[in-house]
């Protein structure tokens, strides 16, 4: 597809670029068998895409977290997310996707059979017009039971089951406690509120991943005077908060409206980070 311009999804794997959805996997593949799957993910729009290298460089950590030693690095899967970009429309909004399976091994995957693929493809930011939560019945696995510490593939069924609860009874998503019984975040978002002027947020704790917009949105945040408390919460706390808001690299913002039975306004501490979080990856989302 040399000089093509993509109007689909687009896949670099096995050194060249393919169209739509190749098939590289096949069912003795150890990622497809035992799971050894971790990817993560990226956002393309208004011409940049804030963050881009630090994605990448947590793709290649996840994989070593599951045992995996990839031959590729961060930088250069960031160069190659580019070249993939620049085969889309400017205008176009964008989902990037790096990933790492092992290719052969039994139940430990081969660390030197390690196969990466990355795929691009339109995804346009979701309207931040609100979502509903509720609290979720399933909680997110602690260090020592799961690899929290990657962004694996493995850990979603568990995510799923909590948003297919949610969406069963008229919400969008939902809270995750941890095994403590405190909130670790939203089903597939980090979790933030509003008390008072003060924002406050799950202290990462090995129960869930310590989002990339989450961290870039503190250090706004703090830099711009908002005092940003990283603690234990309870779910009564968020029940009594003044606003609540997630983040997360799909949407990167967006407002919670309705937890359980209580119902929340857009607030003025989601409205500063979201503007600040724009602004930054407007001025240094490049290459």
């Amino acid at each position: 597809m040399k000089g093509q311009i993509a109007t689909e999804g687009v896949v670099y794997a096995q050194g060249e670029w393919h169209v739509g959805n190749p098939k590289l996997l096949g069912p003795r593949t150890h990622g497809v068998w035992l799971g050894s799957v971790v990817f993560d993910g990226a956002r393309y729009f208004d011409g940049v895409a804030p963050d881009l290298l630090p994605h990448c460089e947590r793709a290649v950590l996840s994989a070593r977290v599951l045992g995996m030693q990839p031959q590729i690095t961060g930088a250069e899967i960031a160069e190659l997310a580019w070249e993939g970009i620049r085969r889309f429309p400017r205008e176009s909004q964008l989902y990037i996707c790096p990933m790492f399976w092992g290719g052969s091994g039994f139940i430990v995957p081969d660390s030197h059979d390690v196969g990466f693929g990355m795929s691009i493809y339109p995804s346009p930011l979701p309207p931040a017009d609100g979502f509903r939560a509720l609290l979720s019945s399933f909680r997110r696995p602690a260090r020592d039971m799961a690899p929290t510490e990657a962004k694996a593939s493995c850990l979603y069924p568990n995510t799923g089951r909590a948003v297919a609860e949610a969406k069963a009874k008229g919400c969008d998503t939902a809270v995750m406690l941890d095994p403590s019984g405190n909130v670790a975040e939203f089903a597939y978002t980090n979790l933030f509120f509003g008390k008072d002027g003060v924002v406050h947020t799950p202290a990462p704790n090995g129960t869930f991943l310590n989002g990339l917009t989450r961290q870039r949105v503190i250090k706004l945040l703090r830099e711009a005077g908002v005092t940003v408390e990283e603690r234990a919460i309870t779910w009564n706390e968020v029940l009594g908060a003044d606003e609540v808001f997630a983040t997360g690299n799909y949407q990167k913002l967006g407002w919670c409206k309705q937890l359980g039975d209580r119902e929340f306004v857009k607030g003025p501490l989601y409205e500063r980070a979201r503007d600040l979080y724009f602004a930054y990856a407007r001025e240094h989302g490049r290459p």
